[in-house]
Formats: C-alpha cells, structure tokens, sequence
C-alpha cells in the first residue's frame, strides 16, 4: 500500500504542477474489473489513496470512480474522504461489457448521494468505452436519458476503448443529449487534437497521452502533460 499511496501523490502532483484542472482517482490496477460491487479491500486502499491525493491536489477537486461501475462504494468515499465527484460508467441504460451485462441504478446512486454526500457531483459516462449499448444506439436519446432521468451533473463522451477518441459526430450528437449539462471527452484526447475537439466539449478526462509510450498505467511525462493543457486551453 506504501508504493500504491506514493505512486499516486507522485501522479497527482505531477498533473497539478502541468495545471491540470482536476483529478480522479481510480481502481485501474484491478483488472480483471468486478462488474458490480467491489470487495471492502478495495474500498479502503481507494479511501485511503484518494485522502493522499486531494491533500496533495490543494485546492484542486477530486474525484473517484469505482471500476467497474461501483457508483454507492465511490459516493461512500467522496463522502468519507471531502471528494468532489464520483465517475460512473453506467448510471443509466444497460451495457454490455467484458465483465458481463452492466445495468444503470441511477436510482439508487442518486438517492445514496442524497443521503451520504449532496454537494457530491455525479459525472455519468453515455456509451461508455470497452462496452456496447444494449438499450438505445442513440447517443444523444442515452444522454438525455442519463440528464433528465438518471440527474446526472456531468456527461462524459468517449471512444470505443481506452485512449480512443469518438468521432466528431458523435460528439456533436451526444452533445444535443446533453444540452446545458456539461460534456466532456471520456478518452483520447491529445495536443494534436485539441483545435479540432476541444471546441466542442466543456473538458476532457485525460491521462494516456500524457503518459509515457502514451499507454495508460504508465509514469507521466511532464512536458507532455503541459504541452496538452496548452494546446487545449489555446483551442
């Protein structure tokens, strides 16, 4: 857990110092994913990583996501730990993953922040990446559906896996789902990109093309991590 706790203030600083706006903590190590709940292990070593980085972070927010799609065990951390926010994957719809059928309960998650953690925003993913819809193709019917009826605060957009882009289109559609809420890129955005996606998104969720050989789990590479904030706050 020492190594675990180190890596992650080293990354967070090092997002911090590039000026990053915010940061999420994650079970990315944990593959092979639960689909569901995660076993208590998991939740405390979260816990306690996510305490190390909103104190390393200042005054930056913090947020969690409970991979896979562990949405009460995230709000019971922002909860315990001063988090901002909580990524779920699938608040509403149904997926199918390579955990298996994942199905939304934005009613559950909404009540469960309601009662542990009402200032904690809820930042839902619509045809999240490494799945397929099984309830609408739509993407702009899913967002809608996880604004007006899963009351999700955030909507994220993103590619077919990780470090994947979704196209513009999709963007675009996903974007008239969302309406005033904010929409960010879930996956694949890099410097290049950004004069041609940035525009059309609110923020991004950004970790693999800043990371060494671009591959997510690995070191950040500082000047990839400024170069990235640069070209998106010039586009």
């Amino acid at each position: 857990m020492g190594a675990l706790i180190e890596d992650a203030v080293a990354r967070a600083r090092a997002f911090v110092d590039a000026g990053f706006d915010g940061l999420i903590v994650e079970n990315y190590g944990d593959a092979p994913f639960f689909k569901g709940a995660v076993p208590a292990e998991t939740i405390a070593a979260l816990t306690l990583a996510t305490r190390a980085v909103i104190d390393a972070a200042g005054k930056k927010p913090v947020g969690v996501n409970v991979l896979r799609n562990d949405a009460r065990a995230a709000l019971g951390i922002a909860a315990a730990t001063g988090a901002r926010f909580v990524r779920v994957n699938v608040l509403s719809g149904v997926a199918a993953t390579d955990q298996g059928i994942v199905e939304g309960d934005a009613a559950s998650v909404v009540r469960a922040r309601e009662a542990l953690a009402p200032e904690v925003g809820i930042w839902a993913d619509v045809h999240v990446k490494h799945a397929r819809p099984l309830d609408t193709d739509d993407i702009r019917r899913a967002a809608e559906n996880a604004r007006e009826r899963g009351l999700a605060d955030v909507l994220l957009v993103s590619g077919d896996a990780t470090g994947h882009a979704p196209d513009e289109a999709k963007i675009r559609r996903a974007r008239e789902g969302a309406a005033r809420a904010p929409l960010l890129l879930g996956s694949g955005l890099t410097a290049e990109a950004c004069p041609r996606l940035a525009p059309l998104i609110d923020g991004a969720v950004v970790a693999s093309s800043v990371l060494e050989e671009g591959r997510a789990g690995n070191k950040v590479v500082p000047a990839r991590a400024r170069a990235l904030v640069e070209a998106f706050r010039r586009a």
